[in-house]
């Protein structure tokens, strides 16, 4: 495994944000409170959105909650607010986007980090799926960006120098050349990248970036339940010959934080409007900005998942 002890990101990231007001849409678990962790940990304001509370939790069977997102972020000396939010309604988020106004007028970075995987039913046809289950994925996956953007875009453009993220899966040469084995996922996460691209383009004048940005293979919270291992066994339970689960392929996982330190990064460039239009992947910000994910490695699972294909294998070390 490559690490890379001289990493300049601590250093640029310290308060890089001070001032900043961002909203992170999907705060509750994963990448989404990382991203919300990191923005914070950086200096901005954060506004977390989720559905799940601890009066009303996860309906496919999450502990996590919006509030604990947000309680993190202070225990960690940041600040934060939460607000339940079921970014399928319109009128919640714009009461959202009203409460952030008032109190501060501004609004620098939207993240919409919600992905709707959960929803995904594996292994049918098209059509022979249940219609209605999978359009449950699109309104979770992609309607909630389009809904959120709608409504957010006026405060995002008030003030010059927005940037807005969408949290999506996939370089764009991946999914060019793969299907995601669900007609609902794969619509699902390819429009979220065209979303941003169109964005680009529109925001332009308003001196407003819009970017896609893709993790590799996340090592979320529910990815580590669903193998049974553990942040800190992860590594060697995946190249254990003696069990099925995490597949090896998992050796080559990131941590939710290497896409927040994407965000953070990307929202502390000055000449971040270079990127508008584009699908970015958390190790290309990696490497562009010189950060590491959490254990001091820099993994590239598309390149990964690439020489796979090509050569039947790789080690997951050489690229980390």
């Amino acid at each position: 495994m490559t690490t890379h002890h001289d990493s300049p990101f601590s250093h640029f990231a310290e308060q890089s944000l001070a001032g900043r007001v961002a909203w992170v849409v999907g705060a509750t678990r994963g990448t989404g409170r990382a991203i919300a962790l990191d923005l914070a940990r950086a200096g901005a304001f954060v506004w977390c959105t989720g559905r799940s509370t601890s009066a009303k939790p996860s309906d496919y069977g999450r502990a996590e909650t919006i509030d604990g997102t947000a309680e993190l972020i202070r225990q960690a000396g940041g600040n934060a607010e939460a607000i339940v939010c079921d970014h399928g309604d319109p009128d919640q988020i714009g009461r959202v986007v009203d409460r952030i106004d008032d109190e501060h007028g501004r609004l620098d970075i939207l993240v919409d980090d919600i992905g709707g995987e959960a929803y995904v039913s594996w292994g049918e046809k098209f059509w022979e799926s249940d219609f209605e289950a999978g359009m449950r994925l699109i309104r979770a996956g992609l309607l909630t960006h389009l809904a959120t953007a709608h409504a957010a875009l006026p405060l995002v453009t008030s003030t010059p120098g927005g940037l807005v993220v969408e949290i999506t899966d996939g370089t764009k040469d991946y999914n060019d050349t793969h299907f995601r084995d669900s007609v609902w996922l794969d619509l699902t996460k390819t429009a979220v990248s065209r979303f941003a691209f169109a964005l680009g383009h529109e925001l332009r004048k308003a001196g407003t970036t819009a970017v896609a940005i893709t993790p590799g293979w996340l090592r979320s919270e529910m990815m580590l339940d669903g193998f049974s291992t553990s942040e800190e066994t992860w590594m060697g339970d995946a190249l254990d010959p003696e069990r099925e689960l995490p597949p090896v392929d998992f050796a080559i996982s990131e941590s939710p934080h290497l896409l927040g330190r994407s965000v953070v990064a990307l929202a502390a460039d000055p000449e971040r409007n270079r990127f508008t239009t584009r699908t970015l992947s958390s190790f290309a910000l990696a490497s562009t900005y010189g950060f590491d994910d959490v254990d001091g490695s820099r993994p590239d699972s598309w390149g990964y998942m690439t020489a796979r294909e090509e050569h039947g294998q790789a080690d997951a070390n050489g690229f980390r």
